[in-house]
């Protein structure tokens, strides 16, 4: 799990990187789930936060300019 602090720390283009990887491995931990036993559950959820976390930063980026 990344902190906020972190992930502000790296660009627009390492942030849209890291999102398409966490959405990769929670797709194949959806159909993990769905076809056989997930070693941990918890996992799903870790990663739902993540990408939450990357997708609510990149937002804060963009309405930054609007803001000033």
């Amino acid at each position: 799990m990344t902190k906020p602090k972190d992930l502000r720390e790296k660009s627009s283009e390492q942030l849209e990187f890291s999102i398409s990887e966490a959405r990769e491995q929670l797709f194949r931990l959806r159909f993990q789930s769905a076809t056989e036993k997930l070693d941990r559950p918890s996992e799903l959820r870790q990663l739902r936060r993540e990408v939450a976390r990357i997708k609510t930063i990149l937002r804060q980026r963009q309405d930054a300019p609007a803001a000033q």
